[in-house]
């Protein structure tokens, strides 16, 4: 069988096998977004609860339990995940994940992992497990799991029951109640080197490897998806009034960028103004070597104190991100602000 884990997982996947025969009731993988955790953390389910794992602790692939996985359909399985990730699955795959399918939903799919999610798992764990084998629960992301949620899954953590094993997945370890996080047991997963990551976009046929890489901070996934969105000509036209920042040019770019998701446009503009100061303070520059030139100018010219000012506002912007009253406006006020900020001089 062809393994599912990324190449640069090989490594931490044989790291983590040598916890077979002690593992732990709860694990808690981190690491940056972008890399697969949660495809790393799917492996693994299956792979505890195949019935027939290979000699590296690989799922076949091929036993009972392995097809029920596939078909999302395996009765010692739980998925906890916000039910907008939902959203996209089909309604066969939802089913014994201990949510509700979005397409199902009254309301809007919330973001957060619900309480109502996690007491669900009630039953599930004081049943017996199907063939007497493990009883596997994986919750992602776990940084959204509100207050609530986070709480009544500590009672779960504490006392899980025998065979039971929950796998908890986050990009923001910081995130998490410290209490939850000191129930289990983490393991890390770190960033591929530049060279594995670049190897396997260019394997997918990524045009533009290099660029997209550094873009992503080095994070393949993220890479290969801002590649193919449909915001990449979009994302010149920003950069391209980024560097010569005008009144005029910045209602213009704002009318055409009102549909743009407001949190990919943050992420730009926090990007592009942490190159700006890291070039002002270091001379070096992270996401966007290609526009050295520009940000060297752009560095050169703009007031220490200005460029703090907007990096603060920058996260202020994003903390409102997902609701904001008005795109247009939060995208004019953003660009505006970023104008004025220019013309203090250093």
């Amino acid at each position: 069988m062809t393994s599912t884990l990324y190449p640069w997982q090989q490594t931490a996947w044989g790291q983590i096998q040598q916890l077979r025969g002690r593992w732990p009731h709860a694990i808690l993988l981190h690491g940056p977004a972008g890399t697969g955790i949660s495809v790393f953390a799917e492996w693994l389910a299956q792979s505890l609860l195949c019935e027939a794992p290979q000699t590296d602790g690989q799922a076949c692939g091929q036993c009972g339990s392995c097809g029920w996985f596939e078909q999302y359909s395996h009765p010692d399985f739980r998925r906890l995940r916000p039910e907008i990730m939902e959203a996209d699955q089909p309604d066969d795959a939802n089913e014994g994940t201990g949510g509700k399918s979005a397409s199902k939903a009254a309301k809007a799919p919330s973001k957060e992992i619900l309480i109502a999610q996690v007491r669900g798992l009630g039953e599930f764990l004081t049943l017996s497990t199907h063939r007497q084998g493990m009883r596997v629960i994986v919750i992602y992301p776990a940084e959204a799991m509100n207050v609530a949620s986070a709480n009544a899954l500590l009672k779960s953590l504490e006392e899980p029951g025998p065979n039971t094993a929950f796998i908890l997945v986050t990009n923001a370890v910081d995130a998490l109640l410290p209490t939850m996080v000191s129930r289990c047991h983490q393991f890390s997963l770190g960033m591929p080197s530049h060279d594995q990551a670049l190897a396997w976009l260019k394997q997918q046929n990524i045009s533009k490897p290099d660029q997209f890489l550094a873009e992503q901070g080095g994070a393949p996934l993220a890479a290969a998806e801002a590649a193919l969105s449909d915001h990449v000509a979009l994302q010149e036209e920003f950069f391209l009034h980024l560097q010569r920042p005008g009144l005029e040019g910045a209602l213009k770019i704002a009318d055409k960028l009102q549909k743009t998701p407001v949190p990919l446009l943050l992420s730009w503009m926090q990007r592009w103004l942490y190159d700006v100061f890291s070039f002002k303070l270091t001379g070096k520059i992270r996401y966007y070597p290609r526009y050295q030139k520009e940000i060297n100018i752009i560095a050169s010219g703009i007031a220490l104190t200005a460029l703090l000012s907007l990096l603060d506002s920058n996260t202020k912007r994003r903390a409102v991100a997902d609701h904001p009253l008005s795109a247009k406006l939060l995208i004019e006020e953003m660009l505006l602000d970023y104008y004025s900020r220019c013309q203090e001089r250093q």
